[in-house]
Formats: C-alpha cells, sequence, structure tokens
C-alpha cells in the first residue's frame, strides 16, 4: 500500500465523522446514524462510500444548502404493507435507515413491506439497509436512482445513474449474502478511488461523447458533471456481451425510484437548475422487506441458503483461480483484515480530514499523519 497511506482507528474515525456532522448542524443522533453507514462501509472494505464521501458528497453539499442537516421525514402516504416518504432533502442515511424500520415493521405484521422514497438525499451503501433486514431475518431488496451516469445501450449520452439493484438474506454462515452493486461497469465512488490515488481507469468503464474510452480519471468526474462523458452498463457497451441487460436493471431502478412516489428522475437529477446553479438533487430509493417465516422456517430457509453459497464455493475452478466467492463474503473477509488496523486514510483524504477539522474548530483531534504527531 502506498507509504503515504495512514491507519485510523476506526474508534477514533467514527467519532471524528460524528463531530463533523454535528459541526455542520446534524442533531446527535442523526450524526451517529450518518457516521454509523459510513464506517460500516470502511470496515467492510468498501472504500469509495466510507471516509472518502464525508466531504464531498455530505459536508460540501451542506455547506452549499442543497442538502439540509436536519431531516423532516414526512410520511405522505400510507397502507398496511406500503408507505410514501417524502425526505425534504434531508440526511440520506436517516431517511434510509427509517425507511427500512418502516418496511420490516409492515413485514414482520404483513408479510411483507415495501416503502418508497422522494427528495432524498445520497444515503451511502445500501448494504448497510439490507443488513438490518437480514438481522430482523428477513429478506431485504433496496434500490435508489442517482445523478446520470449511464448510457443507453448504443447512446453515448448519460442519462441513468448507476442505480444499484441489491439483494440480501440470511444463512447459516458466519456472514449473510448480501449483493450490493451498481448496474454500472463501475461507480462515481470507485472512479473517485483512482482519482485520488492518481492511477488510469481501465479501458471500457467510460466513453465520451463519440464513444471513445476514456481513462484519466480526474478528466472523467469532471466530464460526467458535464454530461460529455458515461459509463458503460452492467455488460459493457454494446449488445455482444449483454449491455443492455445493466442498461434495462438500471432503467428498473429508476422507474421504481421515481414513479411510486411522484419524485424525479434523469437529468432532473444533475444537481443542477437550467442556469446552473446548484439544487438540490431530489434522489428516489425503495426498500423492501420480505418475512421468510411467512413462508417457511427461518432455520430452514438459512440452512438452504448456506448450503447454496457452499456448493457454489467448492464448485471447480478456473485454471489459475485459487477461490471462488459468494456476495457478502469478501466484506466479511474485509472486515477480519481491517478490525484491527482501522481505515486506510491516503494523502487527498488526509487532506480533507485536516480542512474539515479546521474549518469547524474540532481541535480535539489530532491525526498520525500530521507532523510531529
Amino acid at each position: 500500500m502506498d507509504e503515504q497511506v495512514a491507519w485510523i482507528p476506526f474508534v477514533t474515525m467514527e467519532r471524528f465523522m460524528i463531530d463533523v456532522f454535528k459541526g455542520v448542524g446534524v442533531p446527535e443522533e442523526d450524526a451517529r446514524v450518518c457516521a454509523d453507514v459510513l464506517i460500516t462501509a470502511d470496515k467492510w472494505g468498501i472504500d469509495s462510500h466510507g471516509i472518502g464521501r464525508l466531504k464531498t458528497i455530505y459536508y460540501d453539499r451542506i455547506k452549499d444548502g442543497i442538502q439540509f442537516p436536519v431531516t423532516k421525514f414526512e410520511v405522505v402516504r400510507e397502507g398496511p404493507t406500503t408507505a410514501v416518504v417524502d425526505g425534504h432533502h434531508g440526511m440520506g442515511q436517516v431517511i434510509a435507515k427509517k425507511s427500512m424500520e418502516m418496511a420490516i415493521e409492515k413485514a414482520r405484521r404483513y408479510g411483507m413491506g415495501m416503502v418508497v422514497v422522494r427528495n432524498s438525499t445520497h444515503f451511502g451503501i445500501c448494504g448497510y439497509y439490507l443488513k438490518m433486514a437480514v438481522d430482523a431475518g428477513m429478506i431485504g431488496m433496496v434500490g435508489t436512482n442517482a445523478r446520470p451516469s449511464i448510457a443507453p445501450t448504443f447512446g453515448v449520452e448519460n442519462m441513468l445513474g448507476t442505480n444499484p439493484l441489491t439483494f440480501g438474506f440470511p444463512t447459516d454462515e458466519e456472514f449473510p449474502f448480501l449483493l450490493d452493486c451498481a448496474t454500472s461497469v463501475s461507480q462515481r465512488g470507485k472512479i473517485e478511488v483512482y482519482a485520488r490515488a492518481g492511477k488510469p481507469l481501465p479501458p471500457g468503464w467510460v466513453i465520451d461523447e463519440q464513444g471513445n474510452s476514456m481513462t484519466d480519471a480526474e478528466e472523467v468526474l469532471a466530464a460526467l458533471v458535464k454530461g460529455t462523458a458515461a459509463l458503460a452498463p452492467l455488460g459493457g457497451l454494446g449488445e455482444e456481451t449483454a449491455g443492455y441487460k445493466g442498461y434495462g436493471y438500471a432503467t428498473v431502478v429508476e422507474v421504481l425510484s421515481a414513479a411510486l412516489q411522484g419524485g424525479a428522475f434523469l437529468k432532473q437529477l444533475t444537481g443542477f437548475d437550467e442556469e446552473g446553479r446548484k439544487v438540490p438533487y431530489r434522489l428516489g430509493h425503495f426498500f423492501m422487506a420480505i418475512n421468510i417465516e411467512a413462508f417457511t422456517e427461518l432455520e430452514a430457509f438459512k440452512k438452504c441458503a448456506g448450503e447454496i453459497m457452499r456448493q457454489l464455493r467448492a464448485s471447480k475452478k478456473a485454471p489459475g483461480q485459487e477461490r471462488i466467492y459468494t456476495a457478502g463474503e469478501k466484506e466479511y473477509l474485509a472486515w477480519l483484515e481491517l478490525k484491527d488496523k482501522g481505515v486506510p486514510v491516503g494523502k487527498r483524504l488526509q487532506e480533507e480530514m485536516l480542512a474539515m477539522r479546521d474549518d469547524l474548530g474540532l481541535t480535539q483531534y489530532r491525526f498520525s499523519f500530521e507532523e510531529g504527531a
């Protein structure tokens, strides 16, 4: 790993993030929720969605006035198994956690629950909310739309967000099945990781307006905002490698994140108005919880699901490959490796942490990467 990387203990990093959120006006209870979602990403080795997103996605947007630190969670329509929520541009993590709690409670009473959200903001990793359902002995399904990034098959304009379509369920193993991934070949957060590291992107991830591959991560991030670059959908470009499947799934997520809740979609999610001024992103989400015991005994389900995972991992491996993984396993292994080390923080993130600390006057923090520390 880069010698400029510093390791920050999880407890220190989580406390720092709580204080940063509080420093920009997020109430303490909500700040703890937001920090918990981010630190969970870091614990699972998902460095695209942890401390790496604190400044650019949350801190800066609150400072810019396009995301509100105090969350107004409004239930605008509700039935026994359903609800529609307006998040009023508050903290996405708070909105998402409350929404999944509602879905779980409905599923506990009626077998299934679904809550959809409009006017929300970035909520971090879907896996956090999937795990809530799993811990309740349920199947979880979560999706969200996002800023335009993906080009439709045979197109070059970024129209759809990275739009994750995610699933989680319990098994009888030490970790659950958690499938949390975008419907694009890659996603902005990973491109941000490449940019921070100064590394080129793999060819085929991003195209320009002429359909040519782009590999400069900094250039790509700027072009995505301008609308002059687009991510390839899952499966890649064209039909030969079935890119239309990723395009189709991204469209499913867009519809379920906008049409049911009367929310915004596609180019309405750029974060800019017609005059180029920054405005709230107006994201939409959906959360589903399915009570397994409405169908079968929980332990029987977990045993069957676990056996499916074990047989998959035990299947014949490709030449030169040592291991087959199932969804959720790598995150579990990352936690086992990182739990005694903490969060790896590169040079650019170090600078962002110091900028937030100094701006908010959080003088109680002095980090190991500082001179003289």
